[in-house]
């Protein structure tokens, strides 16, 4: 397998090929592969970290956006139904929880069951809010997004880098905006949900209600903090991911 599948949607920073299971990470609106590095390498070579990069930044910033979760969640599912070929959690932090989601939605009608979802900064599919972000201008883009905190102060400084950015933090804002949830079977897969106390995105109940969503476990973890709370907690959900696959809970399941 090859470190970048062919459509550019899987980012491995520290290959472990020997690892007995996988960890998938979706970053938030906005966000890209890199922004789980470190993650990635302080679980190698334990597991086998794939970060998803999407399509309009980075390497792929000449691709256009997409600008809906079942686009995203189509396109993250055929990319990575090669590497399931070991137990999978995935993981998915604000967009990035609701796109997990989707995926393992379509990963489980395939019949290929993840081992877990890890949802972070998410309100629950069910309680999607009525938000309209992503019909600001500019101006009022870049504010809600340093509202947020988790977008480094130097890419709004520069104008350069503002007007490369600025188009996929649109699309992705206009993707998670505009998500409604569509009734369907509940995920067997465990739901794990961590949000930060204070976040303005999501509230403790809005979160509870993940619960909903699956027929399995869930667990609601909450920590000083607000959306990107995991910006300073990153080790504490690191320890629940891997406390959640310990050897002897690890199966396959296609």
């Amino acid at each position: 397998m090859a470190d970048n599948d062919e459509g550019l949607w899987v980012r491995r920073f520290h290959p472990a090929d020997d690892a007995p299971y996988r960890v998938v990470c979706f970053p938030h609106a906005g966000g890209s592969a890199s922004y789980f590095f470190p993650v990635s390498r302080t679980l190698s070579p334990a597991a086998d970290v794939l970060a998803i990069q999407y399509p309009g930044r980075q390497d792929r910033r000449h691709e256009p956006g997409l600008a809906t979760i079942a686009e995203l969640a189509d396109g993250v599912t055929e990319a990575l139904l090669p590497w399931l070929d070991r137990p999978a959690v995935l993981f998915g932090h604000s967009m990035g929880a609701t796109l997990g989601f989707e995926v393992a939605r379509r990963l489980e009608a395939a019949e290929v069951r993840p081992h877990a979802l890890f949802v972070s900064g998410r309100v629950a599919p069910s309680r999607a809010r009525d938000e309209t972000v992503h019909r600001r201008d500019d101006a009022g883009l870049v504010a809600a997004v340093k509202e947020l905190g988790g977008t480094d102060a130097q890419v709004f400084e520069d104008e350069a880098i503002l007007e490369m950015v600025l188009p996929s933090i649109r699309t992705d804002y206009t993707a998670a905006e505009t998500y409604r949830y569509t009734p369907g079977p509940l995920l067997q897969a465990p739901i794990h949900a961590h949000l930060g106390e204070n976040d303005p995105k999501a509230t403790v109940g809005e979160v509870r209600d993940w619960a909903a969503h699956t027929s399995g476990r869930f667990t609601l973890t909450t920590y000083p903090g607000g959306h990107f709370y995991l910006n300073t907690h990153a080790p504490a959900v690191i320890r629940a991911i891997s406390d959640a696959l310990r050897p002897s809970d690890l199966h396959i399941t296609q």
